[in-house]
C-alpha cells in the first residue's frame, strides 16, 4: 500500500511538471489586470513599447499590465495594456518588450516571498530574475537573485478600483499621538 501511494504522488509531480513546462492551447488562462510596484524605485513597472521600466505613476496607462496565467503553477505573461508589448528576457538577461508574447522567454513564474512581496523569475533561464535599479531601469537577469530588494514587487490595482478583499480601515499613528503618549508616561513617572 506504501508503495502505491508513493508511486501516484511521483506520477502526480511528473504530470505537473510536464503540463507547466509544456502548456497546451485547451488549458483555462486566467487574465488579470493591475499593476506592479516596485520596491526600490517606488513607482510602478510600465512597458513603453520595445523599453519597459520602473518609472510609471500610479494609474499612469503604461503602468497597467495585463497578466496572463497558466491553469497549473504559477506562470505569467506580462503585457502592457497601452503598448501590447510584454516583458521578456533575452539571453543575455536583457528586459525587452516584444510585441508576441508566446515565446519561452515572456513566461516568469511568480514566486511569492516571506515579506509579502512578490518576484518575477524567467521560466527559461533559471535564477534570473525581472528587477530594476533605484533609477528605474532594467538590471541584467545574470546580476539578480531572490534577496535583493530590486527584484521585490507589490502587485496593486489600478488606481480608483479598490479590492473587496482589502477594503479593511487601519487607523493611522500620527506625530501628535506618539508625543500624547510620551508626555502621559513622563508625567506618571513625575
Amino acid at each position: 500500500l506504501y508503495f502505491e501511494s508513493q508511486q501516484s504522488s511521483a506520477d502526480f509531480r511528473f504530470y505537473i511538471e510536464n503540463h507547466t513546462r509544456n502548456p497546451d492551447d485547451l488549458s483555462r488562462k486566467q487574465v488579470r489586470i493591475y499593476q506592479l510596484y516596485s520596491r526600490t524605485t517606488g513607482k510602478h513597472v510600465q512597458i513603453l513599447g520595445k523599453k519597459v521600466n520602473a518609472n510609471g505613476d500610479d494609474g499612469g496607462k503604461y503602468a497597467l499590465l495585463i497578466v496572463e496565467t497558466e491553469t497549473f503553477g504559477s506562470h505569467v505573461r506580462i503585457k502592457g495594456k497601452e503598448s501590447e508589448h510584454y516583458i521578456c528576457m533575452n539571453e543575455k538577461g536583457k528586459i525587452v518588450g516584444m510585441p508576441d508574447g508566446r515565446k519561452q522567454e515572456c513566461v516568469f513564474i511568480e514566486e511569492f516571498l516571506e515579506n509579502n512581496y512578490t518576484a518575477l523569475v524567467s521560466a527559461k533561464y533559471k535564477g534570473w530574475y525581472l528587477g530594476f535599479n533605484r533609477k528605474g531601469r532594467p538590471k541584467k537577469g545574470s546580476r539578480t537573485t531572490q534577496r535583493q530588494q530590486e527584484v521585490h514587487f507589490m502587485k496593486r490595482q489600478p488606481k480608483g478600483k479598490v479590492n473587496p478583499v482589502q477594503e479593511f480601515r487601519f487607523t493611522t499613528v500620527t506625530k501628535r499621538t506618539r508625543r500624547a503618549r510620551r508626555l502621559k508616561s513622563n508625567a506618571k513617572r513625575n
